[in-house]
C-alpha cells in the first residue's frame, strides 16, 4: 500500500508493455489493461518476474463500464493511483486517403483514441485531486502536430488528444495534478507496420523512449509536450 502505483492502458505490447516493464524496474506497483487476453497475461508475467505487484485486467477502455471495473480493481488492490499513462490506441485500416476512408472505421478510430483517455482520466482524477497530487501522461504523435497524408483518422485523433491534454492541463493548474503529452516518435511496433508497411529505415525500440515518462511521473511539469527521442533522461531536451 506504500508503493506508488502506475496505471498503463494498452500495456500488452509495444510501448505500453515497455512502459510497464520500465515502471516495474523503478519499484512501482502496476495496473495494466488491454483488450487481448493472452498478450496481457504474457505482459503480466514479465512484470511479475521483475518483482512488481500487478493488477492485469482485460478491458476495453472505450467502454465506461470496463473503465470503472478496471480502475476500481486497481484502487481496491493498491489504494491509490499516482501515475496514469493513456497509451491505448488503434491505427485503423492502414495508409488511406481521407477521401477513401470508410466512415465506420473513421468513427471507430476517433472514438477509440479520444474517448479512452477522456474516460480513464475522468475516472482517475477524483482520487488524485483529493490527494492534491498525480501525473497523467497522454501518448500523442508527430502526426498529432503536423498533418500527414494517408495517416487519416489516427492523425486526426492525435490532434484531438493534444487538445484534450491542453485543456485539462489548464483546468488542473494549481491543483497538484499534472497532465502532459509525449510524442514517442517512430518505433518498431505493430502499429508502425500498419502505418508504414514498406518502411526501410531503422526504428527506435519502445524500451528506448521510456525515460521521459519516468521523468514526468515525478516532475512538476504541467501542460508540456515532449518528444521522447530527443529527451535527455536527466530532464532536458537535446
Amino acid at each position: 500500500m506504500n508503493k506508488k502505483t502506475a496505471v498503463i492502458t494498452g500495456a500488452s505490447q509495444g510501448l505500453g508493455k515497455a512502459l510497464a516493464l520500465a515502471f516495474a524496474k523503478e519499484g512501482y506497483a502496476l495496473g495494466i489493461c488491454a483488450r487481448g487476453e493472452e498478450r496481457l497475461k504474457d505482459a503480466r508475467r514479465e512484470v511479475e518476474q521483475l518483482g512488481a505487484e500487478v493488477a492485469a485486467v482485460q478491458a476495453d477502455v472505450t467502454d465506461s463500464k470496463d473503465v470503472e471495473r478496471f480502475i476500481s480493481i486497481v484502487e481496491d488492490r493498491f489504494g491509490r493511483i499516482d501515475v496514469l499513462i493513456n497509451n491505448a490506441s488503434t491505427f485503423g485500416p492502414g495508409p488511406t486517403l481521407l477521401a477513401d476512408y470508410p466512415a465506420e472505421e473513421f468513427r471507430d478510430v476517433i472514438e477509440t483514441n479520444i474517448m479512452n483517455p477522456f474516460l480513464v482520466t475522468k475516472r482517475v482524477l477524483p482520487g488524485m485531486l483529493t490527494r492534491g497530487d498525480g501525473s497523467i501522461i497522454n501518448v500523442s504523435s508527430e502526426v498529432g502536430k503536423y498533418g500527414v497524408a494517408e495517416w487519416g483518422a489516427y492523425s486526426v485523433s492525435k490532434f484531438g488528444v493534444e487538445g484534450l491534454s491542453a485543456i485539462w492541463a489548464d483546468e488542473l493548474e494549481g491543483t497538484g495534478v499534472r497532465i502532459n503529452t509525449v510524442d514517442p516518435g517512430e518505433m518498431d511496433t505493430v502499429m508502425h507496420d500498419i502505418a508504414l508497411p514498406d518502411c526501410d529505415y531503422e526504428l527506435a525500440q519502445p524500451e528506448d523512449v521510456t525515460g521521459v515518462f519516468l521523468h514526468l511521473a515525478a516532475s512538476d511539469d504541467n501542460g508540456e509536450r515532449y518528444e521522447a527521442q530527443t529527451f535527455d533522461v536527466k530532464g532536458a531536451s537535446v
